[in-house]
């Protein structure tokens, strides 16, 4: 709700409420702002929260945790918002709107040339599963942000309840104001909201009904007025109608009152009698009519089908049938007794009076069941809703008026507040783009000197021109491309050496443990921690923080590139993208996982619990063991207090033991036959749920290691059916996320069977208490199924297999992770060996070959000439 000031909004919310309530639903209310409907709401048992802020960033709560979300008018529509982002993008949407005033600025948009504006509110109406008019009009009128998902759910008490407050508020110095004088008797012809080419003889046959009644008021020289209500009003149009009027006899005087559209509620407040002056058959029971009869004017109509279904002749209306107009005559003549309504005709307008404040009321209590019926898809632990039929009259047919006996008169305008919000978001936006910076609709603009802004930026952009010049100018040393070369490579040498690392990063190295938080997309990020305990795990690509220290899971793991097994692995694929050669991102003793979705049900750690647990790690309290602190017990999901395969059942359709047996059973190769499941005792004690807990590393590779196995025989029996049609077994519809909400609970049964300690840790005060001691475990574990030497044998088995393997059939197994047995080993080091020998065979076939290369023998001895001008060596010295 955009606020909880008394509306008819929220008289039809809370209608509509105390029926789902009673059928099965329940309800969590969020406004942007208190009021005194808050009472209301917690009447009927349901729990308010005031939404401190709008920006999508500071709205913290856990969308997953609810079916659907009704969003009511259009000041509401900026939650949609927080909805554009994962994980949330799939949470279905009920957007209702009753406002026209966004659909007045549309044009205005297009006009005016802010098509980006327009966009903007075309994403948001896309973003919505269904949006939800009252009238089929206002369908028309926001046609240009229809996404083929506008329904129409006809009733809305916005009449009745505008009614019984102008009738405070005016008094009787209407009829003054509008030119009627008290004895004036007043009857105001008004029309369908749709213009048509037939309004004129429409009007023109009414007048002519009108006749006998115009001629015995002037017989009882008594002062009869009409006013006739038309959209079309043009001076054509106008001159047209007193054409007709003195045709049939009607003087201009009496019909001098031509009124549009917009005075509407003033004509029908001083009439004495409202005409249906249209013969266009409509979808829905015209809103002038509920506006007439919830004044307790009397009403005349042609027999319609929708008027018909709910204006009985002579009970709380009258109905003439439009081929014969004479029937007209004779209702007014009879309804009129001495200029004035007869005391017959004022019971009846008395009946319709009361019989129309709940009008309707049936119709939009059942199109919003029905509605959430087809839109929402319920989780496995969920019980079918009711038959609404099964639920009291007095609740599905009216509108809860007793619970806002005493706020009414507080009455709340809700159009005024949607023009206002829609000018406030159209001057930022307008703001924004003139200061060249994107115009984002999602966010609350923050207030920023945009003067100031500018002169900083103006200075800087200087500032860069004056150094660019001065750089130019300068002599500027010229190197051979070598030397170039040389540097850079150096430069990028120095850069990969002087990997600076944060503080948050420098202070992970040195501690025991690290817990890591695997999130998919941006709507989970107000939910992660910021501090050196803690890292994210990005399960997406695009959804990463800036700035922080995440991993990227689907870098580690191509596997999870793969939108189908990252949808259906959830958070579990972070196991997997961790394991995955371990040492190169964690090297901490121990590791931990906490849900976002933990920290959004305010379950996650405080500083006090951090504290005891580092200890406790440490002082190596509990050995080899698993710490945990997110009970199955307390999840909202096991309201019964079921046990752990009972539970596991409830949230997974049903079929949980069978799928574990099953799984186990290819896992393991046993027979056919083979229908064991492991002893999960019902003891008194708790279970882990929602992926919230620390654990050894050691301990964790054995555990991801069994895992996988797991997770690949799952795959075997549900991959074909679940990739082809959607449908799983382990869920009552079609559902992405398949097989996550069994593999929550499966380091559960690891823990258990591979006899180890199970600690939960209460995660405000730290304080811890074991579970299922191991004491009381023997005679029924299955160690011998779980320990460390089977699991490690099947997985080199399979690692043999998938190395030797290499056929094109598809296998999950190797794409979990690592493929690793002896024998790659040995056959690494097999190569290196050979590789080695084959280095030393060339050296020596080198070095062969050198010995026996052939010479050529001397030809003869050198003698060295003499030196120039020394003469023939024969010549003998004259002394």
């Amino acid at each position: 709700m955009p606020d909880l000031q008394p509306d008819a909004m929220q008289l039809q919310m809370v209608s509509i409420a105390v029926v789902l309530k009673e059928i099965g639903y329940d309800i969590q209310v969020f406004s942007f702002g208190d009021g005194p409907v808050h009472s209301v709401w917690q009447t009927i048992n349901v729990s308010v929260e005031a939404l401190a802020t709008a920006t999508k960033q500071e709205i913290a709560i856990d969308w997953l945790d609810y079916s659907g979300i009704l969003v009511n008018s259009l000041e509401s529509g900026r939650l949609i918002s927080c909805l554009f982002q994962e994980p949330f993008k799939t949470v279905p949407v009920i957007w209702t709107i009753h406002e026209r005033s966004l659909a007045l600025h549309l044009s205005r948009y297009a006009a005016d040339g802010q098509l980006q504006l327009l966009n903007d509110w075309k994403q948001v109406f896309s973003r919505a599963s269904v949006v939800v008019f009252p009238t089929y009009l206002m369908t028309i009128i926001y046609s240009a942000l229809d996404a083929g998902n506008f329904i129409v759910i006809p009733g809305f008490p916005a009449e009745a309840w505008e009614a019984e407050n102008s009738a405070i508020q005016k008094g009787h110095y209407l009829r003054e104001n509008m030119g009627y004088s008290p004895e004036d008797f007043v009857i105001a012809i008004v029309g369908s909201q749709f213009t048509y080419s037939g309004m004129l003889i429409e009007h023109a046959l009414i007048l002519e009904g009108l006749v006998p009644l115009v001629q015995k008021f002037s017989y009882l020289n008594s002062s009869l007025r009409i006013g006739i209500l038309s959209a079309n009003l043009t001076g054509a149009y106008r001159t047209s109608l007193e054409a007709l009027a003195q045709a049939v006899g009607i003087a201009n005087c009496i019909i001098e009152n031509i009124i549009i559209d917009g005075d509407t509620i003033n004509l029908i407040d001083v009439a004495d009698i409202v005409i249906y002056g249209s013969f266009l058959e409509e979808q829905s029971f015209p809103n002038v009519l509920m506006r007439a009869m919830s004044q307790g004017k009397l009403v005349v109509a042609p027999d319609l089908r929708m008027i018909s279904k709910y204006v009985v002749n002579g009970v709380n209306g009258y109905i003439f049938p439009k081929e014969k107009i004479g029937m007209l005559a004779k209702i007014l003549l009879e309804v009129v007794s001495n200029g004035k309504l007869s005391n017959f005709a004022q019971q009846v307008a008395s009946v319709g009076k009361s019989q129309v404040r709940n009008l309707m009321a049936s119709e939009t209590t059942h199109g919003y069941v029905s509605l959430l019926e087809k839109v929402l898809n319920f989780p496995s632990e969920v019980a079918s809703p009711k038959p609404i039929t099964e639920i009291p009259l007095i609740l599905r047919e009216e509108w809860q008026w007793n619970l806002f006996v005493n706020i009414r008169e507080n009455s709340h305008n809700r159009s005024f507040s949607s023009y206002k919000m829609l000018d406030k978001l159209e001057e930022r936006w307008i703001y924004s783009s003139s200061a060249n910076i994107s115009a984002d609709f999602e966010e609350t603009f923050s207030s920023i000197a945009w003067e100031e802004e500018k002169e900083v930026e103006i200075a800087n952009a200087k500032k860069r021109i004056e150094e660019e010049e001065l750089k130019d100018r300068t002599e500027q040393p010229h190197g051979t491309w070598e030397e170039v070369y040389k540097s850079a490579k150096r430069a990028d040498r120095t850069k990969n050496e002087l990997h600076e690392r944060d503080d948050r990063e420098l202070e992970r190295t040195g501690q025991p443990l690290c817990i890591y938080e695997p999130y998919f997309g941006e709507g989970a990020w107000p939910f992660l921690h910021q501090n050196s305990l803690y890292r994210g795990i990005d399960l997406s690509t695009k959804g990463r923080r800036p700035g922080a220290d995440d991993i990227d899971a689907s870098s580690r793991l191509p596997l999870l590139s793969n939108p189908y097994y990252r949808a259906v692995l959830g958070e579990y694929g972070a196991f997997f993208a961790l394991a995955n050669r371990v040492d190169r991102v964690h090297k901490n003793a121990w590791i931990g996982f906490q849900s976002w979705r933990a920290s959004a049900r305010k379950a996650r750690l405080s500083k006090n619990a951090e504290a005891a647990l580092l200890e406790a790690i440490q002082k190596q309290r509990h050995g080899d063991a698993l710490y945990f602190w997110v009970r199955m017990d307390k999840d909202p999901r096991n309201s019964q207090q079921l046990d752990f395969w009972a539970f596991c059942d409830a949230i997974n359709a049903g079929n949980c033991r069978f799928a574990v047996t099953e799984t186990l059973r290819r896992m393991y190769r046993m027979q056919l036959d083979w229908n064991s499941l492991p002893h999960m005792p019902n003891d008194g004690d708790s279970w882990s749920v929602m992926h919230s807990w620390v654990l050894p590393t050691k301990s964790f590779l054995e555990f991801v290691m069994f895992s996988r196995m797991f997770v690949d025989a799952m795959d075997a029996q549900m991959y074909d059916e679940h990739h082809k049609s959607g449908h799983c077994f382990l869920s009552i519809s079609k559902d992405k996320q398949c097989y996550s909400r069994l593999l929550e609970l499966l380091v559960n049964v690891w823990v258990y069977h591979s006899a180890r300690r199970m600690v939960y840790v209460n995660p405000e005060s730290g304080a811890m208490q074991e579970q299922h001691r191991l004491k009381h475990r023997r005679g029924q574990m299955w160690i011998r199924w779980f320990s460390h030497e089977t699991l490690k044998g099947m997985d080199e088995d399979l690692a043999e297999e998938a190395d030797s393997d290499h056929s094109v059939r598809r296998w999950l197994w190797p794409s979990t992770g690592e493929i690793f047995w002896q024998g790659i080993y040995e056959r690494e080091r097999n190569i290196r060996q050979q590789e080695k020998e084959r280095r030393k065979q060339r050296s020596k076939d080198k070095i062969l070959r050198i010995k026996q290369r052939t010479r050529q023998k001397t030809l003869g001895k050198y003698i060295k000439p003499p030196p120039d001008g020394t003469g023939h060596l024969n010549t003998t010295r004259t002394r």
